[in-house]
């Protein structure tokens, strides 16, 4: 259940699979960058960042003839993308689950000890299924980056499969895969 606790967050295990239901946003590396930049000025930034799960994803929206809006596809983004700016955006904000896909460095998996953030990943390519799971759209900030870049709001309902990738521990199944090949000369 989003948003997590600390302990809720330790107790999940590499492999593990997950589904979501509770509060969840998205950024990219324009969200992260603004958030941070405001953060710094000493200016607000949006509540529900702080202990959010953070899906890394540039939903396409529908704006409905009501003002509300809806989502047609919701696609993870490579994680990799946030390497730079995501440990200060854990430490800072206290992140405690990030949706992607790829898995993230080690800066990010040593942030995610320290603060307790696991990494869930998503399957690429499955954009309308888990669009499926963001059940209600609740707002959004920062329109003026663009409909990808914007962080978006959704309640969620048994949002996933989702695969527990990186832990509170500093364990990583991308790691794991990349120790177990067999390099060939």
């Amino acid at each position: 259940m989003s948003p997590f606790s600390e302990d809720a967050v330790r107790s999940l295990k590499l492999g593990e699979t997950v589904f979501v239901s509770g509060p969840v946003i998205t950024g990219r590396d324009e969200m992260h960058i603004r958030a941070l930049e405001l953060s710094d000025r000493g200016e607000s930034v949006p509540d529900d960042i702080r202990g959010s799960t953070l899906f890394h994803c540039g939903p396409i929206m529908r704006e409905n003839p009501d003002g509300t809006w809806s989502v047609v596809a919701a696609g993870p983004t490579t994680s990799a993308r946030m390497n730079k700016l995501e440990p200060e955006m854990i430490r800072r904000f206290g992140i405690r689950a990030i949706i992607g896909k790829g898995g993230m460095s080690k800066d990010v998996a040593e942030a995610m000890k320290e603060v307790g953030c696991v990494y869930l990943a998503a399957t690429g390519g499955a954009a309308i299924t888990l669009a499926e799971g963001l059940s209600r759209c609740t707002g959004h900030e920062w329109l003026d980056l663009g409909m990808a870049e914007a962080m978006w709001r959704f309640d969620t309902d048994k949002f996933g499969p989702l695969i527990v990738a990186m832990d509170s521990e500093g364990n990583s199944l991308y790691d794991k895969v990349s120790e177990s090949l067999v390099r060939v000369p």
